[in-house]
C-alpha cells in the first residue's frame, strides 16, 4: 500500500523494451520510484537497473521471483510489463500481495481471463486497491479535445470514423523473440500488438461497438502464427460505422490516424497530433456551406483548452515517454485520491473484446455480435483460430 507522502514504489515485471520504458517514466515522475525488478533473464533486469541508475535514482534491487520482490515489503505498485499472454496470471498474483497494480496494454490476449479479472479488480478495489491498464493515448491533447467536444455533441450525430495504422516490423522483429508472433503470448499480430491503442482510441470515441465483420491475412512475414495485415467494418450502439485498417507490412512505415465524424463537424488524429478539428452547426444554404463553418480550427482549439492537464513533466522532450507520464499523472492522482483511474479494467476489457472480436470475426468468415463475444460465446474459437474459417466455424458449432 501507499505511503503518506512518500514516492510510490514500484515493482517491473518484465525488463524488455516496454519495461525498460517505464523504469524511464517512473523514474523522471515525481510521484514513484523504481525499487524491485523481476525477469526471467538476469541480463536484461540489469539492465533496466542501469537505466534506472543513468536516470539518477538508486539501484533497484534485482529478484529471482515475483513472489520474493512482492514479500521484500519494498512494493506498493507492480507494473506488468512482459508478453500480452502472461498479463493476467501475474496481475492476480500481485493482487493476492494486496498492491496496486499497472498493465501494459493489453489487458491480456483472452475476454474470458480478462472478464474474470475484471472481478477480482473489482474486489480488490474494495480493498482499496487500484488497477489501471496502459492506454497512454486517451491523454494526449489532441485526443483528448476530441472526446471533450463528443462528450458536448459538437459534432452532431457521429456518423462514421476511420481508425488506420500502416506500420512496418521486419521479418528479424518477429524472428527476435520465440513469443513474438505468436497466439499464446502475442494474443495477434497488427491489431493486437501494434494497433490497439488505435483500436482503443475508436472505441474511446464512438462507444459501445454492436457488430464486427473482418478479414485478417498474413501477407510479408514468415515463421507467425498471427496476422500482419487486417480491415473490419464496425457498426456501434449509436449506429455509427466505421473502418478499421492495421499492418505491419506497410514499408517504409507510416502514421497512425483516427477520423471521427458527424453531421456537424470532424476531427482527425494523425501520430497523436490533431491535424484537423471542425465544429459547427451544419448549415448548409443553397448548396454553399456558409463560410463561419468552414476551416480548419485545431490550432484554436488547442490552444484554447487545458487538454494538457495530464502533463506533470510537460516539458520532455521524448513524446513517446510524455504520453506514459500523462497517465502515471493520473494513476499518481487516483493513488493520492482513492479514486478509481481513468483507464479501469472493464475500459480496457471492451477495447480487448473489440480485438477479439476482429480475430473471431476473421477466423469464422462471418459477422460477430460484439455482446456475444465479450459473453464468452466464441471462447473456444481461441483454440481454433489459426485453422480455416470453415473448420473453426464446424469447431464451434459443435
Amino acid at each position: 500500500m501507499t505511503r503518506p507522502d512518500a514516492p510510490t514504489r514500484a515493482l517491473i515485471i518484465g525488463c524488455g523494451i516496454i519495461g525498460k520504458h517505464h523504469g524511464i517514466v517512473l523514474t523522471r515522475h515525481p510521484d514513484f520510484e523504481v525499487t524491485a525488478l523481476v525477469d526471467p533473464v538476469v541480463a536484461s533486469a540489469e539492465a533496466v537497473a542501469d537505466t534506472v541508475v543513468e536516470e539518477g535514482a538508486e539501484r533497484p534491487v534485482i529478484y529471482g521471483s515475483i513472489a520474493d520482490a512482492l514479500s521484500s515489503g519494498t512494493v506498493d505498485l507492480a507494473v506488468i510489463c512482459t508478453p500480452s499472454g502472461l498479463h493476467i496470471q501475474q496481475a492476480t498474483e500481485c493482487l493476492e500481495h494486496d498492491v496496486h497494480l499497472v498493465v501494459e496494454k493489453p489487458l491480456d490476449v483472452s475476454v474470458a481471463l480478462g472478464t474474470r479479472f475484471a472481478e477480482l479488480a473489482a474486489k480488490a478495489a474494495e480493498r482499496g486497491l487500484m488497477v489501471s491498464v496502459i492506454s497512454q493515448h486517451r491523454f494526449d491533447p489532441g485526443a483528448t479535445v476530441i472526446r471533450k467536444a463528443i462528450d458536448e455533441q459538437q459534432f452532431g450525430t457521429l456518423t462514421s470514423a476511420v481508425a488506420t495504422m500502416a506500420w512496418y516490423r521486419s521479418q528479424q522483429y518477429y524472428d527476435s523473440g520465440d513469443w513474438r508472433g505468436t497466439w499464446a503470448l502475442d494474443g495477434g499480430g497488427a491489431v493486437m500488438n501494434q494497433g490497439v491503442h488505435t483500436v482503443d482510441l475508436l472505441r474511446w470515441f464512438l462507444g459501445r461497438p454492436t457488430e464486427i465483420y473482418a478479414h485478417t491475412a498474413q501477407l510479408a512475414h514468415q515463421r507467425i502464427e498471427i496476422e500482419d495485415t487486417a480491415t473490419a467494418t464496425v457498426r456501434f450502439e449509436s449506429g455509427a460505422l466505421a473502418v478499421i485498417h492495421c499492418t505491419t507490412a506497410a514499408y517504409p512505415g507510416l502514421t497512425a490516424r483516427v477520423q471521427v465524424h458527424g453531421s456537424h463537424g470532424s476531427a482527425i488524429l494523425d501520430n497523436d497530433e490533431l491535424r484537423y478539428f471542425h465544429t459547427g452547426d451544419g448549415a448548409v444554404a443553397d448548396n454553399l456551406r456558409s463560410a463561419a463553418v468552414t476551416g480548419n480550427q485545431a490550432a484554436d482549439v488547442l490552444g484554447a483548452s487545458d487538454a494538457d492537464e495530464y502533463a506533470n513533466s510537460r516539458n520532455q522532450p521524448d513524446g513517446f515517454v510524455l504520453g506514459h507520464l500523462r497517465q502515471y499523472d493520473d494513476i499518481a492522482g487516483a493513488l493520492k485520491d482513492k479514486r478509481s483511474p481513468l483507464v479501469d479494467v472493464n475500459e480496457a476489457l471492451l477495447s480487448l473484446a473489440l480485438v477479439r472480436s476482429l480475430y473471431v470475426s476473421a477466423t469464422l468468415g462471418q459477422p460477430v455480435l460484439f455482446d456475444d463475444v465479450l459473453n464468452g460465446r466464441y471462447d473456444d474459437v481461441v483454440a481454433t483460430v489459426t485453422q480455416a474459417p470453415a473448420q473453426a466455424a464446424a469447431e464451434v458449432a459443435k
